[in-house]
């Protein structure tokens, strides 16, 4: 297993309640053969270009161990999802579970 750092932006017009089911969805998704470190919820922030319409976007942002044909999985169903403008996952030898750069809310 290796250490991952994986960031969602969810579109601008959704609701606390949608975003915490797309964190839910996605939570479930990693749980199956990996395990969440941390989870970061970094809120409305705005985007430096519009992307697909929305000039903010509501982040999310996981530490993360899991094997890597689970990232592409995972990376697939965020990519058909539609309350998802971008993601980012981002391969790490060793994670920081101290520094929070946004102020976690959970």
């Amino acid at each position: 297993m290796a250490y991952y750092e994986h960031t969602i932006v969810g579109k601008q017009d959704l609701s606390d309640k949608e975003m915490q089911s797309l964190i839910d969805k996605y939570s479930k998704i990693i749980d199956k053969s990996g395990k969440i470190l941390k989870t970061e919820k970094w809120g409305l922030l705005n985007l430096a270009n519009k992307i697909k319409k929305n000039k903010k976007g509501n982040f999310v942002h996981f530490k993360i161990e899991i094997e890597g044909k689970l990232v592409k999985e995972i990376e697939k169903q965020l990519s058909i999802d539609t309350n998802v403008i971008r993601y980012l996952t981002v391969k790490y030898d060793k994670i920081d579970l101290k520094n929070e750069f946004f102020g976690s809310k959970k």
